[in-house]
């Protein structure tokens, strides 16, 4: 089998992959925006409840999420199929390292911001999503970029609960013919083929919000 053969075969797998990583960014974006948002405003318990829940899943292994929602939820009665545990699983392990990027980028911003808003009358939400999140949001660019990244090679873990996406089709061809250098160098090829378009998308992203934050302050 050529290796254009090999790859076209891997490529099969590409719809699982994408459906994985796009299901698991409607995971990822609410949970780093809301987490992160109520991590940064709230003080006390209620932060440290936030933090709690943020920590389980950013410090967690994927591996071992995976494991555990698929094989040990249906002994309490609650059955996911596999694409639903792993877009969560992913999704919300990503989302845990993009909420702190949120975190960050509202706390790097002048705190007199918050208070003239404040003494104008505003609410302290108003000033968060009118005033805050605008201008943090260009700076959360470059990490939310690196993070979907980041989820689509992450999705190379989901072939281990039976789902059918390039890796699972890499081993797939590994069992018909012993060709491992062919077959993981199609599978690399793959994998970059996803994410390098990514990463020119994010640079030429992350250049115009620059150059149009850079024309509000003239």
């Amino acid at each position: 089998m050529s290796q254009i053969e090999i790859i076209q075969n891997i490529f099969q797998g590409f719809g699982v992959t994408a459906a994985v990583t796009i299901l698991g960014l409607i995971y990822a974006i609410p949970f780093a925006l809301v987490a992160g948002v109520l991590q940064y405003v709230l003080l006390g318990l209620p932060r440290t409840l936030v933090t709690a829940v943020i920590e389980f899943w950013r410090s967690s292994p994927v591996i071992v999420l995976l494991f555990v929602f698929y094989y040990s939820l249906p002994a309490f009665g609650i059955r996911l199929s596999s694409t639903t545990v792993a877009a969560m699983v992913l999704g919300l392990n990503i989302g845990g390292y993009g909420s702190q990027a949120v975190r960050a980028a509202l706390q790097a911003l002048p705190r007199g911001q918050v208070e003239a808003g404040l003494a104008l009358g505003l609410k302290r939400w108003t000033v968060l999503g009118c005033i805050e999140l605008p201008q943090a949001i260009r700076s959360m660019i470059p990490t939310f970029i690196n993070q979907l990244i980041q989820l689509i090679k992450g999705t190379a873990l989901i072939s281990l609960i039976a789902l059918t996406d390039m890796t699972y089709r890499a081993k797939e061809l590994a069992q018909i013919e012993y060709n491992p250098v062919g077959i993981y160098s199609g599978l690399l090829l793959a994998y970059l083929a996803l994410c390098y378009p990514v990463t020119i998308f994010g640079r030429r992203l992350e250049r115009r919000s620059s150059f149009r934050g850079s024309q509000r302050e003239l």
